[in-house]
């Protein structure tokens, strides 16, 4: 249990920071560390480097920030390869340096999220060192997943079941005398040993987990893999992926892998642990959860009242750049979610996914929501990703329909999230060195899938040069383009068309026009490119899709993505209107 009396007093800027139902309409921005802000001028952003930018996210007008794993990891899968939950790994800073971000980020009016990531540890994790070092059938082996092989002499994995980074699902490890021994499970990279859930252990580590960092000031945590900590204990066999030769992933319902039903029973109690902070003056704890699960009402399962409060709504990020397709995202999402009494969550890009400036450049820009089966399910990224890879990228195109987007997103009602440096506009970096490619799925794939590396390239902050601000001179982990000097924060402050600029303007509206904080929707019937609506009494919005200008309701123009042409709205812009 939390010690309330222990919770200093907090100064909020954000007159919505004290707001019990914060969590419901807020616009959260995700700070990847290793590539945020580098303090210690050592090529790799940390904890004091995020510091030292909260008052630009303040500036900004988030109301919370999400940080992505920082805690000490060999970093085989960007810090999702966690060896102790309970610290933050020495690349990054230590205990004390995160305690003073938590409390400079409340004293600003921001909220704290951090990862968290059940489904697996690192193979560096204490746990699973003693694991491997007991004998088979040892209670540590049960706190993950081991298993005899298969065939004659067990040389076969035990079920066909494929990484989702390439390759098997199971890793084989050798007794101490040399000989092979029993098989791990690895849903992810061979480094990421599944936890076993069905395990009392298991849960209970967790909740250890929650309540350390909940007590120290974390206003909730996101998910990581949140449809992925339960298994079929029989592990079946799945259907064979035929380009892998591997068992499919397929989430489609019933799968052994994904959305097994224990996962209600995690979520109520990780449910619980955070009521148990109602009191406190943060107020109850928060949890999104990640997870990519068709038809929609699987999804919203996971936000019954009793369960966690809010998932990510991953539709709006796969979906195709035509309104046809966001209208019928939008449709099917806001009714979904009002039905269980939880609030939309929309995101464009994360970590995970190719840089929205880049995805909208493209020929093809997502799935047709429009047209979509139900439960069929979509493309894996990483396929996707490899085949867009190979498609001209019209930056400028992609850029003008990511303003745009924005404006949409920050428009709906439910949650808005940002990742660094959509801000800022900018794009995928699609030409990294092979040589320099750390995600573990170029590896895992044979070459054949570049990975993430792209969206994950360290921020432009300031200068004409890189580091571009990042840190003061030594060359960042990943390499940034040249051409950042003209997106760099600095420059982009001063711009008053800058999407940086934009994002400002928006944010502001957002967070000071009651009619952006309510659930309150209505469609507008402005013709087929066009997606149109109105917020609450007097706030409508406009997208065009298509490629004429088209003529905006009456009333005072708020904010555009692009400057109106003779009072139009231009192709593949969107505009806020007062009535």
């Amino acid at each position: 249990m939390t010690n309330a009396s222990a919770t200093p007093q907090i100064a909020a800027p954000n007159p919505h920071f004290h707001d019990p139902q914060w969590w419901r309409h807020a616009v959260v921005y995700q700070v990847y560390p290793r590539s945020f802000a580098d303090a210690d001028n050592n090529g790799t952003g940390d904890v004091q480097g995020i510091i030292s930018k909260l008052p630009y996210l303040a500036d900004l007008g988030v109301d919370a920030l999400w940080i992505s794993p920082w805690y000490p990891s060999p970093l085989l899968d960007g810090g999702y390869d966690i060896a102790d939950y309970q610290d933050i790994s020495p690349q990054f800073g230590t205990l004390a340096d995160a305690d003073e971000l938590i409390a400079a980020a409340h004293g600003l009016g921001l909220r704290i999220f951090i990862d968290l990531v059940p489904n697996h540890s690192s193979w560096e994790h204490p746990l699973f060192q003693a694991a491997l070092a007991a004998a088979p059938g040892s209670p540590e082996r049960d706190l993950y997943y081991f298993r005899d092989g298969r065939g004659e002499n067990g040389d076969l994995p035990p079920n066909n079941w494929g990484s989702l980074f390439g390759g098997p699902a199971w890793s084989r490890t050798t007794n101490p005398d040399g000989t092979p021994g029993q098989w791990y499970l690895h849903m992810f990279d061979i480094s990421q040993p599944d936890w076993n859930w069905d395990n009392p252990a298991v849960p209970a580590l967790f909740d250890d987990v929650l309540r350390f960092w909940f007590d120290r000031g974390v206003d909730g945590f996101r998910i990581d893999v949140a449809d992925a900590m339960a298994k079929d204990p029989a592990l079946p066999d799945v259907e064979v992926n035929p380009v892998t030769g591997h068992g499919t992933n397929d989430k489609r319902e019933g799968s052994p892998q994904w959305d097994v039903p224990g996962i209600e029973t995690i979520q109520r109690r990780w449910r619980a642990v955070a009521r148990e902070y109602a009191d406190s003056d943060l107020g109850e704890r928060v949890f999104v959860a990640e997870a990519y699960l068709d038809p929609i009402q699987r999804l919203t399962q996971y936000v019954t009242p009793d369960r966690l409060h809010s998932t990510f709504n991953f539709d709006a990020l796969l979906s195709e750049w035509s309104a046809a397709s966001q209208r019928a995202v939008i449709a099917k999402s806001l009714p979904a979610h009002d039905a269980v009494g939880a609030p939309t969550t929309w995101v464009l890009g994360n970590h995970d996914s190719t840089r929205v400036v880049t995805r909208f450049g493209k020929p093809e820009t997502g799935g047709n929501f429009a047209t979509a089966v139900e439960g069929e399910g979509w493309e894996d990224p990483a396929e996707r990703a490899l085949r867009m890879h190979s498609f001209p990228t019209d930056v400028a195109r992609g850029r003008r329909r990511a303003r745009a987007a924005a404006l949409m997103e920050l428009s709906l009602p439910g949650t808005a999230y940002i990742y660094q440096g959509e801000e800022l506009g900018l794009p995928e970096v699609e030409d990294l060195p092979e040589d320099l490619l750390d995600d573990p799925t170029w590896e895992r794939s044979g070459h054949r899938l570049r990975g993430r590396d792209g969206c994950r390239v360290p921020l432009p902050w300031s200068g004409e040069a890189s580091p571009f601000g990042f840190g003061t001179d030594a060359a960042p982990w990943l390499p940034q383009p040249a051409d950042w000097a003209a997106l760099t924060a600095e420059k982009q402050a001063s711009e008053p068309d800058s999407t940086l600029t934009l994002y400002k303007r928006a944010l502001k509206l957002r967070r000071d026009l009651p009619d952006l904080r309510t659930g309150a929707f209505t469609w507008l019937d402005l013709g087929p490119d066009v997606v149109a609506f109105r917020r609450g009494e007097s706030v409508s919005v406009v997208v065009n899709f298509g490629p004429e200008p088209v003529a905006l309701p009456a009333g005072e123009v708020l904010v555009t993505s692009e400057p109106l042409i003779d009072g139009l709205l231009p192709a593949d812009a969107t505009a806020w209107i007062a009535a």
